[in-house]
């Protein structure tokens, strides 16, 4: 199966020139083979059971493939983080395919699940079913109809309602080690980001979030009036909401519409600051295991 997905690399002659050698993509494809069955294995847990894992780790592999051929070392951007959304993204796309539930039937599950949540609220217990039916104005034939509708379809959850177990529903009161470092590594790159902002801009949001101050003693400080200092703080969060979301979830990133103008390079160079002060090793050394700030952090 490797040897099939790796010659994938070179089957689309139409994209432009990679930025790694066949090679070295071929190499990043064999080591992050395991994430792809970790995101599958992740997705598996949260959907029925009858969905083949085969079609979704095709699908995974397929996106692995395509994450090495287009990923950018240059731009900073570790490529776990870079190919985990471009699988995620496949994986869904792939539910979604195999889903025959009408907008209807989504429409009606969400309002159904929406009526329960609330009744429960009320009544302080599970709605019976002719209470449900009565606050929906329908007939618990049809009720009954529309969740046999809904058990039929293959993917159940990504619409935004909730058809899950009650056990499904309960969450873990810690998180798993994996998430655990994956909250640790945020952590560290948003302390890093705040570091790489300019000064004036990292001093509005080190001592107005960080430190707690009032914005009038900052604005003292600095000379210039509330307003202005609002306005700092508006310019530099969106900066670090850009520049978060250029390195953990590149999806999200704004598309400059003029590259080559003041803003966009200015932006751009902020960006390949937050990667040049930062590295896994630097990032989980501002909290303990258990995600805590540890004390260099703070007095940063």
């Amino acid at each position: 199966m490797t040897s099939t997905i790796v010659a994938d690399i070179t089957a689309d002659t139409t994209t432009a020139v990679p930025a790694l050698s066949a090679a070295e993509q071929e190499e990043l494809i064999r080591s992050h083979m395991p994430l792809v069955g970790h995101l599958v294995r992740d997705m598996l847990t949260r959907i029925p059971n009858h969905i083949h894992r085969d079609d979704l780790t095709s699908a995974g592999l397929h996106a692995l493939v395509t994450a090495a051929r287009g990923w950018d070392p240059t731009r900073g951007i570790p490529f776990h983080r870079f190919a985990s959304t471009r699988i995620r993204g496949a994986i869904l796309d792939e539910l979604r395919s195999l889903d025959w539930a009408t907008r209807s039937v989504r429409s009606k599950a969400r309002n159904t699940d929406a009526t329960r949540q609330s009744l429960m609220t009320t009544l302080g217990r599970t709605p019976t079913a002719e209470e449900l039916a009565q606050a929906l104005g329908t007939t618990t034939t049809e009720l009954n109809q529309t969740d046999n509708d809904v058990q039929r379809a293959t993917v159940l959850s990504l619409q935004g309602f909730t058809t899950s177990s009650a056990d499904d529903l309960v969450t873990e009161a810690a998180p798993g080690p994996e998430d655990m470092l994956i909250r640790r590594e945020q952590i560290g790159y948003l302390h890093h980001a705040i570091g790489s902002l300019p000064e004036r801009l990292q001093l509005v949001i080190t001592e107005y979030f960080l430190k707690e101050r009032p914005m009038a003693d900052i604005a003292a400080d600095l000379g210039v009036t509330e307003s202005r200092v609002s306005q700092l703080r508006a310019e530099a969060l969106s900066l670090l909401k850009d520049g978060l979301n250029t390195h953990l979830d590149p999806h999200l990133a704004p598309v400059p519409e003029n590259p080559e103008g003041i803003t966009a390079r200015r932006r751009a160079s902020y960006y390949s600051s937050i990667a040049g002060n930062t590295n896994l090793h630097s990032r989980l050394a501002l909290t303990n295991a258990y995600g805590h700030t540890t004390l260099a952090a703070a007095v940063a």
